[in-house]
């Protein structure tokens, strides 16, 4: 028989159930799932219809089914095991046009009854053509299929995404996504599928790039990453490439390392779009100002030792920050002018003492922390070759390192 799959969503809508036995009973309890208002007409039932009228759950009108009992009802179960009165239901049901699942005569229902599974959120069900032990035989397959993990099951968009993280990115827009400081793990779950669901990915080198891999085969990607001291693809070009791809009607993910506007150019960005007309999204992205330090260990602020921090860009090299040792800088960017950073910050209240440690490739195969003082950090730096991308920390904070203290005076000279 030639039948239509439907969902129906119940919840609040009134669902009549003639007939109080097991099947009846059955047919209550999956209706309650669904949140639906039961009533069930039948002179006798089972204890637990019993039990679910005396606590409220359902409403039980104890006397035989009479014309006029689905009024009102948007679907209806007839389960009495007597065909006739099963056949009076299901006519009243068709003369009023309200679905009915009759339970003695499948033909004559104009609604049936699937064999269900349901698993993190899926509801799977299964029709038989009349024949509900095969129906059973595919669900449970399903199911345990689903169990193992062997059928793709994942949420991918709509109302899940929608939900749990925000509607979906529309046509012709642009995304300023933080993919964070390159840990696969540390993008936003809102930054992930914005990508998942990208039509064109513009991305710089530095990031969740092995993300890209699992792009839609459709997806095109843009490689418009920055190397130190060379930029083949200038900001100017960036911002135009992101409102061309939007004003062909497709959704646009600028995947960015780090968080959009810590020393990004995310509002340069921006306000281009803005000024195109295209719409945007700015989805915060964890810095690596305050990341990569913690994969060393090293807190940015510490109770009794530091109580505050600036990020500051060290592309020029730093002329001078406020502030002692117990006021944490994080240098981005500044490996080139280590130097005369190291220089300028020495000359002030924090002295050539102060701890400083540098942090290579932050969450990255080659991570590497390199910890001396302001007068010896350079020199540290150079002798171990170190270089871009690298994360530098000025303070006390150093201290609270997974290194541990006497080895950093033990060998690198940390202390006088």
């Amino acid at each position: 028989m030639a039948i239509y799959p439907l969902g129906l969503r119940l919840a609040g809508r009134r669902v009549l159930v003639v007939g109080g036995g097991a099947v009846g009973t059955r047919r209550v309890k999956g209706l309650l799932s669904s949140d639906a208002l039961v009533t069930v007409v039948s002179p006798v039932a089972t204890a637990e219809i019993a039990e679910l009228a005396l606590t409220g759950q359902i409403s039980w009108e104890r006397r035989e089914f009479v014309s006029g009992d689905t009024a009102g009802a948007w679907l209806v179960h007839t389960a009495t095991g007597v065909a006739e009165v099963d056949a009076l239901v299901t006519a009243e049901c068709e003369d009023a046009r309200i679905l009915c699942v009759n339970a003695s005569v499948a033909e004559d229902s104009t609604a049936w009854v699937p064999a269900v599974t349901r698993h993190d959120g899926l509801t799977v069900a299964t029709f038989g053509n009349g024949d509900p032990r095969r129906s059973m035989a595919l669900r449970d397959s399903i199911a345990a299929l689903l169990e193992a993990g062997e059928l793709a099951a994942q949420p991918t968009r709509g109302e899940t995404i929608s939900s749990l993280i925000g509607a979906p990115q529309e046509p012709g827009t642009v995304a300023l996504v933080g993919g964070g400081p390159g840990h696969l793990g540390l993008i936003t779950a809102r930054g992930l599928a914005l990508l998942k669901h990208a039509d064109v990915v513009v991305a710089d080198r530095l990031g969740p790039t092995a993300l890209l891999d699992d792009l839609a085969p459709s997806a095109l990607v843009i490689n418009v990453g920055k190397l130190p001291d060379h930029h083949p693809i200038p900001q100017d070009e960036i911002n135009r490439i992101l409102v061309e791809q939007a004003r062909l009607g497709r959704r646009v993910v600028r995947l960015k390392g780090g968080d959009p506007y810590v020393l990004g150019r995310g509002g340069e960005e921006l306000d281009h779009c803005v000024e195109n007309g295209v719409l945007v999204e700015v989805v915060p992205g964890i810095t690596s100002a305050i990341s990569v330090p913690a994969a060393a260990g090293i807190p940015v602020t510490h109770r009794g030792v530091a109580t505050g921090f600036t990020v500051i860009t060290g592309h020029e090299g730093v002329s001078s920050v406020g502030g002692g040792r117990d006021h944490t800088v994080v240098i981005l960017m500044g490996v080139s002018k280590l130097s005369e950073s190291a220089a300028a910050l020495a000359a002030g209240v924090r002295g050539r003492e102060c701890p400083v440690a540098i942090i290579e490739d932050g969450y990255g195969a080659n991570q590497r922390v390199t910890i001396g003082n302001l007068g010896n950090i350079a020199q540290l730096a150079a002798e171990k070759e170190v270089r871009s991308p690298a994360v530098i920390v000025v303070g006390d904070v150093v201290l609270r390192s997974h290194f541990a203290p006497e080895l950093l005076t033990a060998e690198i000279g940390l202390a006088n």
